[in-house]
């Protein structure tokens, strides 16, 4: 859901690409009938990071809500590093 969430912003380049960018990682936490998620990804730099970052909660939260019937009450997003977004517009992920 992260990685659909930023392909529409900017197309990851191909794994062994020497600036490929890893796959999100993402954890949840359910309690009292409520999730709570964290989100750690790479982002293409220069870029508008606090409004994609929104982007992307926004985009997860309301997917996961979707699919699982649970409301996200927080999604937190650590951003792992910085790709060049050149990098990034060399190839798309499948």
């Amino acid at each position: 859901m992260a990685s659909t969430a930023l392909a529409r912003r900017a197309a990851p380049p191909r794994r062994g690409h020497p600036e490929a960018v890893a796959p999100p990682d993402a954890s949840a936490a359910t309690r009292g009938g409520t999730t709570r998620l964290h989100l750690t990804l790479d982002l293409p730099y220069p870029t508008d990071i606090p409004g994609l970052s929104l982007d992307i909660q926004h985009a997860v939260a309301d997917r996961v809500t979707e699919l699982t019937g649970l409301p996200v009450t927080e999604v937190t997003v650590t951003i792992r590093r910085l790709v060049p977004k050149a990098g990034f517009e060399r190839g798309r992920v499948h």
